[in-house]
């Protein structure tokens, strides 16, 4: 169901970059769209529910009427604050709108935020309900909402691209519509689900001192889980610049233009989607481990070694890979339709994807090691790194995009995530003490594993580079896209299929722990 959800946003960001183009109206969308998302990703996917599921899985304990009053209270508190600070943030913005002066566009993406707000406190309520289901092993059901979200927009898209009705406001509205119309279906549909398993009630006594343990975690929670969502938060502001103040900075040309949000956010989905089908799902299976034998070192840290060797298994080919066949991926994603890409603008994107995908490994990494200090009671920690790191990602984003330009922001991400990385990794190995190194998370073998890796990718690489090399380039012809589509798969086939014959070749047993046979 993760991975179906997942390709739908790939068609739903397809078929996005093609209504909008490198347009201002793209950008204004992609920016209305990311604002009720992050707080998603903090308030519901990521803190809340990292601090909920335990602890409606401890109240299941003490019996139904525990786990029905912590549910209760926990969706009534979180509908409140999410509701009231929606209030806030729309009337903020309406106040922009009147006291500042005019400028159709800048206007164009408020509205559009303020259309889209309602979106934020409905699918964080449908995060929650999705972490109860998986309380009650219903985990397709749970991952299924992403799927509604999806079609709605797909079809919004289809109706717009089969009508001729590209790039105007209205159908930036219209996008937004569909977004909160999914809030309240995906809701409706989860609270269906949860009837066989839920009463709610208005009963909260029993839950109040559970609640107030499980809300003390939830700010360091949400600021450690949320690196990467807040870095990129930070990417998407910088980059509309151009559309919220001007072309200029201190009397200086910016670097950045009014479509270089959209870029940002569409090819973001691109480096995502390994790094949500695998990456996360690696840490999110490693956390009850490493949370269960939390005082058992020998356990703790061979659960810590495998899951640190899956995700550089995993993710060292993946940023190789997407590197190597990132003009081939933008080409195929977003360089056909009637709005169509520039070559300039493909270009642009192809150089943030990689600078974006250069730090997928360090991505799922930290991952692992911010869940191995909560599974050891740490909340604090992955936050202090976590503030350190958005405070570089800044930094560095206002350095690098002088010279270059969009790509600045990506590669900014990526190198405070490797940063964050060396890091966390070096606290934990700290926090382990001795077991830290020769007994585990990098002992010999651990070495010789993460060797093999490097080896591996390195031949996969060759492999990609020869073949792309040997076939011709696309042309400027007809048959371009239909080129790029061909020259993509067969790269990924012989990424795919060289990565695994190595694999094979040097015994590496990672593969076989991913499939569950090892």
């Amino acid at each position: 169901m993760t991975l179906l959800s997942r390709l739908g946003g790939l068609a739903r960001d397809v078929i996005v970059g093609r209504v909008f183009g490198v347009t201002p109206v793209g950008s204004a969308f992609a920016t209305a769209f990311a604002v009720p998302n992050m707080f998603r990703r903090l308030f519901g996917e990521g803190a809340l529910s990292a601090a909920f599921i335990p602890a409606y899985a401890d109240a299941q304990r003490q019996g139904r009427g525990h786990a029905d009053a912590l549910a209760s209270l926990t969706v009534a508190l979180l509908a409140l604050v999410t509701t009231a600070l929606t209030v806030v943030i729309e009337l903020g913005l309406l106040a922009v709108l009147l006291l500042a002066p005019h400028d159709p566009e800048r206007a164009l993406s408020l509205k559009l935020i303020m259309v889209m707000l309602p979106f934020m406190p409905l699918i964080c309520v449908v995060a929650i309900l999705a972490g109860m289901l998986q309380a009650h092993n219903r985990f397709g059901p749970a991952a299924s909402g992403p799927l509604i979200l999806n079609a709605l927009i797909v079809g919004v898209g289809a109706w717009c691209l089969l009508t001729g009705r590209l790039a105007g406001e209205g159908v930036a509205y219209a996008f937004g519509v569909a977004t909160v119309l999914s809030g309240v279906t995906q809701c409706w549909w989860f609270l269906r689900l949860l009837r066989p398993h839920v009463s709610w009630t208005r009963a909260w006594g029993v839950a109040s001192d559970r609640a107030r343990t499980m809300l003390r975690k939830f700010v360091p929670v949400a600021l450690g889980l949320g690196t990467l969502q807040l870095n990129a938060f930070v990417d998407m502001l910088i980059a509309m610049w151009p559309v919220w103040v001007g072309p200029t900075l201190l009397g200086r040309a910016y670097p950045l233009t009014e479509g270089s949000a959209v870029i940002l956010s569409l090819v973001q989905r691109l480096y995502q989607f390994p790094l949500g089908v695998f990456g996360i799902a690696v840490a999110a299976a490693a956390f009850p481990l490493l949370a269960r034998h939390a005082k058992e070192n020998d356990h703790f840290v061979d659960t810590l070694r495998r899951a640190v060797r899956m995700s550089v298994y995993i993710g060292i080919p993946a940023s190789a890979g997407l590197i190597l066949v990132r003009h081939e991926a933008v080409g195929v994603m977003f360089g056909h339709g009637k709005t169509g890409w520039t070559p300039a603008d493909l270009a642009k994107a192809a150089a943030v994807l990689a600078g974006f995908s250069a730090g997928v490994w360090a991505y799922s990494l930290n991952h692992v090691f911010t869940r191995t200090f909560y599974a050891k009671s740490d909340t604090m920690t992955p936050m202090r790194v976590a503030l350190a790191m958005v405070g570089l990602n800044l930094v560095l984003n206002i350095t690098l995009i002088w010279r270059l330009q969009e790509a600045g922001l990506a590669w900014g991400t990526s190198i405070a995530a490797i940063v964050q990385c060396v890091v966390l990794g070096a606290l934990a190995r700290r926090m382990l003490g001795r077991e830290g190194w020769s007994g585990g998370m990098l002992d010999a073998a651990s070495v010789r594993a993460a060797m093999k890796v490097v080896l591996a990718t390195c031949g996969m690489s060759v492999c990609v580079w020869a073949t792309l090399r040997w076939m011709p380039a696309a042309t400027a012809d007809g048959h371009t896209w239909t080129w790029q589509a061909v020259r993509l798969g067969v790269g990924l086939a012989a990424g795919g299929t060289s990565y695994m014959g190595l694999s094979l070749a040097l015994r590496m047993p990672e593969w076989k722990w991913l499939i569950g046979r090892g």
